[in-house]
């Protein structure tokens, strides 16, 4: 069905004011899973751009049937204008679904349920008192690391909870959680005594000079190197719910391998996942550059996990801070998953089991990673366990569900 937008000038005259009747279009969505296993959360996203509406759409109702579901309107470069539209649901195996997505040039006020949360947060000269934002800039010689409450961005859904560090490193640090819920905006990722009495989470892994989980890092041969020297390095908050949050750790004039190379590293974090999709993007093709990716060797004696083709795993305990009377050891799950087209080897040194990576010509490439915390009431008890689930983790991510517009 297509309803076309109503431009016709319902005109009421009031002294100099004129007002437009709000335009909509209706599209089906049609989502299939071919897959002989169920998909929970699966997300959903359609390119606002490719609907060819006529008009700014500022707001969307999806409905499945006759429900109204959560979704969400996202600004991906700042122009405020949406880009994509998301939205997630549960598939049983080989099946399909059929959505109704209304689109309209008005506002709205609804709020859906948050099922995931992000913030930025500055710090101000007053203690305990910041400042949101959605982006900091600075130059790349820059001490930034402390510019930030919990040192960059912070991000969660139900399940975990992730950090993007404001330096060279870039790297990904986690929080995990006991119990499905949402904590960071009361913790700001530093509980205090009486939240972990509570049954807070709390950070579960000491990073060191690692790439945590997942972190994009030079390579240099033998070893994983920190994005460094850039001209500038920034940091963005996209999108922070209901249903996914999307943030930016971004450089320009990165110095690497005789380039200079703009980068964006985007993280998106789906309601229900415990893994974070992410892209890397460049504004130019890349040529021969070859990075590198992974998990961290966790307490440098952790259990490892590889396919030899994409995914690699860890699994290991640690102190998760250098205070070593006041917390315990912490045992982590690490996982990553690269597509097999931008292999190109196998490597590890003292802090990683990693792929180096390359995508000649391309501007973009998109890899996946996850992690689990040993205290989580909800997770995995061994490395066994854990390691099984990566690999499921892996077909479900080749095996995505095929999405048709009718418009």
């Amino acid at each position: 069905m297509k309803k076309f937008p109503t431009l016709c000038l319902a005109i009421i005259y009031s002294g100099s004011m004129l007002f437009a009747q709000t335009a909509e279009k209706t599209i089906k969505v049609i989502v299939e899973n071919p897959w002989n296993t169920a998909k929970t959360d699966e997300p959903v996203v359609i390119d606002i751009h490719s609907l060819n509406t006529g008009f700014t759409v500022k707001s969307a109702v999806v409905k499945e049937g006759n429900n109204e579901i959560p979704s969400q309107l996202d600004d991906l470069n700042f122009d405020l204008r949406a880009d994509e539209l998301a939205f997630v649901t549960n598939l049983p195996a080989q099946s399909k679904k059929v959505f109704t997505l209304t689109l309209s040039s008005a506002k709205t006020n609804k709020t859906y349920p948050a099922r995931v949360f992000a913030e930025m947060l500055f710090r101000t000269a007053k203690s305990n008192e910041y400042a949101h934002g959605t982006a900091v800039y600075a130059p790349g010689d820059s001490y930034t690391y402390t510019i930030l409450q919990h040192h960059g961005i912070a991000f969660e859904s139900e399940l975990v909870a992730y950090r993007i560090y404001f330096n060279e490193k870039q790297t990904t640090d986690l929080y995990g959680k006991f119990n499905k819920g949402l904590e960071i905006e009361e913790s700001m990722f530093y509980p205090t005594d009486e939240q972990l009495q509570k049954g807070f989470g709390d950070d579960v892994i000491l990073v060191r000079g690692s790439c945590g989980a997942g972190t994009l890092r030079g390579w240099d041969g033998s070893q994983a190197t920190d994005i460094q020297p850039v001209a500038f390095r920034g940091q963005r908050l996209i999108a922070s719910g209901p249903v996914r949050t999307i943030a930016d750790a971004e450089v320009k004039g990165w110095e690497y391998q005789g380039k200079e190379l703009n980068m964006i590293n985007r993280y998106t974090l789906y309601a229900g996942h415990r893994d974070a999709q992410i892209d890397v993007l460049f504004d130019q093709p890349l040529d021969k550059e070859t990075f590198c990716t992974g998990v961290q060797n966790i307490g440098y004696s952790a259990t490892m996990y590889s396919d030899h083709e994409g995914l690699v795993a860890s699994w290991g305990t640690d102190w998760p801070v250098g205070d070593t009377i006041k917390y315990k050891k912490e045992t982590v799950g690490l996982a990553t998953y690269i597509p097999k087209k931008y292999i190109r080897k196998e490597a590890k040194d003292k802090e990683n089991f990693l792929y180096t990576v390359s995508a000649p010509q391309e501007k973009s490439f998109r890899y996946y990673t996850m992690f689990t915390s040993r205290k989580e009431t909800f997770g995995f008890p061994d490395s066994k366990t854990w390691f099984s689930y990566a690999q499921e983790w892996k077909k479900s991510l080749e095996q995505p569900c095929k999405i048709t517009i009718e418009k």
